[in-house]
């Protein structure tokens, strides 16, 4: 069933799921109020006909492209990638063309450009990885009355934001070892400049006193199996320390490396919790415990922030904050200790 062309168009979709064309309009579209069983009935139609939408007439005909911009941050580390995909993700399960722009430095030049270049391809809205509150300041003089939503640490209140709960997360770990009965934790943290961080070394923080319990001082890091490794080295002469809560699954991997080379076996001697949940932490040795982060969701909940925006700008009853919870994967890196 297609037109002259070969083509299968929208009468051929509504007429195979026995619709009007105006109900198989509203489901390509993404329009809300259209029933459950009645846009799976047009979606399966569209599969059997190889239904294709027609970009160019849906902006023609809504003034609407379709299309999402996405700025991300040219970065190897774990969490920034994984966000990007999970957007990315996201925005296409949705129905919408993705444009990406990746900034290599987190300043104002960087995302002025990379939003300039953005509008240029006609987006309806952007959705920002800023894990840096410069950026986040940026975005929101840049993308002033414009539909915006930032993910990560580096928020701005100007600006809708979805991302992980660090502080709760980090209350998860320190509080599992604690639980295991350790009698402190200590933390080795990310990057001072890093949200992200502060928040993870907050609810470490949070937790211990809220426990009664000692609290070490910080040892500083950033998110690298390499300071893992030379902090680790450190952490290893210290006989007191028995369980250690790291800001990354990267420094808990070097810190994993320090103890083995020390003779301090994990979990019997030393107990170590890592932050992200990167699919590889399963195979460490031990496999490490780690607090990890959904990013397929969060990328969902980043979408579910931006799109009302698009029909209802500058309107106060827009959600401004999403925060997402993550989970504690316990596995062979935390065990009680041995008296």
């Amino acid at each position: 069933m297609a037109n002259r062309s070969g083509r299968s168009i929208m009468r051929d979709v509504a007429e195979l799921a026995g619709v009007s064309a105006q109900t198989v309009s509203r489901v390509v579209n993404g329009h809300p109020y259209v029933a459950d069983h009645t846009r799976q009935r047009v979606l399966d139609a569209m599969r059997t006909l190889d239904y294709q939408r027609n970009p160019a007439a849906r902006a023609l005909a809504t003034r609407r492209s379709g299309t999402l911009g996405i700025i991300g941050y040219e970065s190897p580390l774990y969490g920034p990638t994984s966000m990007l995909y999970a957007i990315e993700g996201a925005a296409r399960a949705a129905d919408y063309f993705v444009s990406v722009v990746s900034v290599r430095h987190l300043d104002r030049r960087s995302v002025l450009d990379a939003v300039d270049w953005l509008r240029r391809q006609s987006v309806e809205g952007i959705i920002a990885i800023a894990p840096k509150p410069a950026m986040a300041s940026a975005l929101a003089m840049a993308t002033a009355g414009s539909p915006c939503v930032t993910v990560g640490g580096g928020s701005s209140e100007a600006i809708p934001r979805a991302q992980i709960d660090n502080a709760a997360g980090a209350r998860l770990a320190t509080q599992h070892l604690l639980d295991l009965g350790h009698r402190t934790v200590h933390h080795l943290a990310g990057p001072p400049d890093w949200p992200e961080a502060d928040e993870r070394e907050a609810g470490w923080r949070a937790a211990l006193q809220a426990a009664g319990a000692p609290i070490p001082p910080v040892v500083p890091g950033d998110w690298t199996a390499c300071t893992g490794y030379e902090q680790g080295v450190r952490l290893a002469r210290d006989p007191s320390v028995r369980a250690i809560f790291c800001a990354s699954d990267q420094l808990a991997l070097g810190v994993l490396r320090a103890l083995h080379e020390a003779g301090r076996s994990v979990p019997d001697e030393v107990s170590v919790v890592g932050f992200d949940g990167i699919p590889d932490a399963a195979q460490f040795l031990p496999p490490l415990t780690t607090v990890r982060q959904d990013f397929a969701e969060l990328g969902r909940r980043s979408l579910g922030l931006l799109l009302p925006q698009l029909d209802r700008v500058g309107d106060p009853a827009i959600r401004r904050c999403d925060l997402l919870l993550p989970e504690l994967v316990t596995r062979r890196s935390t065990a009680a200790p041995h008296r």
